[in-house]
């Protein structure tokens, strides 16, 4: 009998941050830095797991609509947390690659995101690929301009991360059955499993069902077997 498939590449919709903060009384960043925590506790396990890529939705180009205030603590945040936690996930062997659209980033932060890849350049105990200032529409209008080429293959190298594989798993948190313009080229046959939890309180036992989930089913490919 044949080992059940492992998902080694698994993606996550990182959903419900606010919500969760707003049920506690919380600031609305509270609840980014909570989900943030968990980004780097659930990176750890995937490390445990044998997951080989984990691709996180960090901020789309829609977010950029909501409120002001929100959005300026989510940039100061996520500079924060590149400076602190790049160093400590370099040592434990990730490769942090940032994938969607720049130019319209503070230069500032693309310095440090920018930072962050080419000191983690050569660790290849996991691959850490995060979505910021992404969307999937983006991504592939963005590959389509200019693109002179007749198949997927050569697509595929005009993606803002060529080398990323296609997801084996993408799950989504918060109870929300959509895929919210992610990784719309990626998923064309990834499997799907969605979670009640809200982001932040998506512990681990909730990671490890989810990747038993993905290994209790058969993928077909649009084959018929």
């Amino acid at each position: 009998m044949s080992e059940p498939a492992r998902a080694r590449y698994v993606a996550i919709i990182t959903d419900g941050n606010g919500r969760w903060a707003r049920q506690r009384g919380l600031a609305t960043i509270a609840g980014h830095e909570a989900g943030a925590d968990v980004v780097k506790d659930r990176l750890r396990d995937a490390v445990e797991f044998g997951v080989e890529e984990l691709t996180v939705f960090s901020f789309s180009t829609e977010n950029w609509s909501r409120p002001p205030a929100e959005v300026e603590g989510l940039m100061g945040m996520f500079r924060e947390r590149i400076d602190r936690e790049t160093p400590e996930l370099h040592e434990e062997g990730v490769r942090i690659r940032f994938i969607g659209r720049r130019d319209t980033v503070d230069p500032k932060l693309v310095e440090r995101m920018e930072w962050a890849e080419g000191l983690t350049a050569g660790n290849d105990r996991i691959r850490f690929f995060v979505a910021f200032n992404y969307g999937g529409r983006a991504e592939i209008v963005d590959a389509a301009a200019g693109f002179a080429g007749s198949t997927e293959d050569e697509f595929r190298l005009r993606l803002y991360a060529p080398e990323m594989h296609d997801p084996d798993l993408l799950i989504r948190t918060s109870g929300e059955l959509r895929v919210s313009n992610y990784l719309l080229w990626q998923c064309a046959y990834s499997e799907l499993v969605f979670r009640d939890e809200l982001w932040p309180d998506f512990g681990r036992e909730a990671f490890r069902e989810s990747l038993e989930e993905f290994e209790a089913r058969r993928r077909r490919f649009g084959a018929r077997t």
